[in-house]
């Protein structure tokens, strides 16, 4: 008798995104592939082997992964998981980072313990994550990180040329032609690689071209003879993508572009969030620029804070250090009067933490300090913990003066765990996990002031929540003696024709038929 033998399923087609530097558009042009393949009937899903960004995304089972993969996995129409990125570092300052395996903190390392003691174990969890996606899905898109020519960082690398040869991946070399210098630095890239490396390269893609085409075909023709490799396409640069950015260089270039203080527009709320050194998660207020009627400043001094309709306080990588820059700077003492005139304050997560008391950190998971004064708005005071809250929520909005309660949703990264010294007022009723221990429904978040001026949440994304951040603003333009706006901006809706935008975009101008060539060999 001949028993039947069953085939294992053959492992997803791989394609590789990697850029001649930080900030060439790789995570986008990542998203725009995911988004293409699956309009085109493909079973598709991102990678990343090690992410650093303090922009993070929670998963549906409560694991922390980079935004960006996240964002991927939304283009993909498919759940986030930890296999899509399984290394998260999350700088603390001082060469140290908060090392995230698999959705959950392992320890915090500095850049050289982490490359000569953790980078062979680091190596393991990436190939098996790896290995996991391409079971499950037909194709992974995989992005690289900074450059593959680091010479002094090549013989320990787990994102790029390493990782391809690891996934057997045909490699996109994307280059950013807005910061220029595009030529040399692609042909520098590829000088560097070694051969093996070099034949991985199956193409280039020129990515943020403003301009006549035609005025850059000479170049072209000549980098595809210099290198023998063609160029897959020019991207034009997308404006107002509406796509949430990557990390600080994304935040830094969102910066140089908003308003100064003699420029805004008095017809217009003027909504200031600090942006603190270790800021985290400042996609929580990208729903804010699409608003009609906002005008959003990142501030950094006292001297940009001018007097806005609110004041907003972000998430931390380091709530004692950043509230310690607040107090040097003189932006605390600058918030402090803006609020005893009756302006509006904001916290989000950290920024809630630093609205309290006290900070306490017995075990010395934030700094060296024991203890630190809060900023004293709100009566509340924090303890940091070992242990990290990692999980995506749901419940409702309490009932705001004019009666309106909204169903709300988002998610939670924090250390620390929050009692109130005083009888508080929640503004969020979270529904809890149900266990067979627990009967109740709901547990209270944040805090909010009798005036309704002073607020604070540990939900990130809340403001994602449209009826809810239509019915705050409205609540600030009836304060103004502003008429309230109706109807409500759909973030999530303009959020998935932004891909579709994208996709387009890219399909248009890239040579789609040699990137299936690629795939399909």
């Amino acid at each position: 008798m001949v028993e039947s033998v069953k085939k294992a399923a053959p492992l997803a087609a791989t394609i590789m995104v990697q850029g001649t530097s930080s900030d060439v558009g790789k995570s986008i042009i990542t998203a725009a592939l995911c988004r293409i393949l699956l309009q085109d009937g493909w079973r598709v899903a991102p990678f990343k082997s090690q992410n650093m960004s303090l922009n993070s995304y929670v998963t549906p089972d409560g694991k922390e992964i980079g935004r960006a993969q996240g964002m991927q996995a939304d283009a993909c129409q498919t759940a986030a998981t930890t296999e899509m990125n399984p290394i998260l570092l999350k700088p603390k300052g001082e060469m140290v980072s908060q090392v995230i395996v698999h959705g959950k903190p392992y320890k915090d390392l500095d850049f050289r313990t982490y490359r000569e003691s953790y980078s062979t174990e680091a190596e393991i969890i990436v190939k098996e994550a790896l290995l996991s996606l391409r079971s499950q899905y037909e194709v992974i898109v995989i992005e690289g990180a900074g450059s593959p020519a680091e010479i002094n960082l090549k013989d320990r690398d787990i994102v790029n040329m390493r990782l391809a040869g690891w996934a057997d991946a045909p490699v996109i070399l994307v280059a950013d032609i807005d910061r220029g210098g595009v030529f040399a630095s692609i042909v520098g890239t590829m000088e560097i690689l070694r051969p093996e490396e070099r034949d991985r390269v199956c193409g280039f893609v020129i990515n943020k071209f403003r301009g006549d085409i035609a005025l850059l075909q000479s170049g072209l023709d000549w980098l595809e003879e210099r290198t023998g490799k063609p160029v897959l396409g020019v991207i034009p640069y997308l404006a107002n993508l509406q796509l949430e950015d990557e990390d600080s260089a994304s935040l830094n270039a969102k910066i140089n572009t908003q308003m100064k203080l003699d420029q805004l527009d008095p017809s217009m709320l003027d909504i200031a969030v600090i942006r603190l050194p270790l800021i985290a998660n400042f996609t929580d207020f990208d729903p804010l620029l699409e608003e009609e009627d906002v005008t959003l400043r990142y501030v950094s001094t006292p001297a940009e804070l001018g007097c806005p309709d609110v004041i907003i306080l972000p998430g931390s990588k380091n709530t004692i250090n950043d509230l310690l820059f607040l107090r040097e700077s003189g932006l605390e003492l600058a918030i402090l009067h803006f609020i005893q005139k009756g302006g509006r304050l904001t916290g989000i997560c950290a920024g809630y933490q630093m609205m309290g008391e006290r900070l306490l950190d017995p075990l010395l998971v934030e700094s060296d300090r024991l203890e630190l004064s809060g900023m004293g708005v709100l009566p509340l005071e924090t303890s940091f913990t070992a242990d990290k809250k990692t999980e995506r929520v749901q419940g409702y909005s309490q009932p705001n003066e004019q009666g309106s309660s909204n169903d709300i949703e988002g998610y939670e990264i924090h250390m620390g765990e929050t009692r109130f010294t005083a009888v508080v007022t929640h503004p969020f009723r979270i529904r809890l996990q149900r266990t067979a221990e627990s009967s109740e429904e709901y547990h209270p978040d944040g805090v909010i002031s009798a005036d309704g001026k002073l607020w604070g949440t540990y939900i990130h994304g809340i403001l994602h929540n449209d009826d809810f951040r239509r019915d705050w603003l409205n609540q600030i333009r009836l304060a103004k003696g502003w008429p309230p706006i109706a109807g409500t901006l759909q973030f999530q809706h303009r959020r998935e024709e932004a891909f579709n935008r994208l996709a387009e975009h890219v399909r248009n101008h890239l040579d789609m038929t040699k990137i299936y060539e690629m795939i399909e060999a």
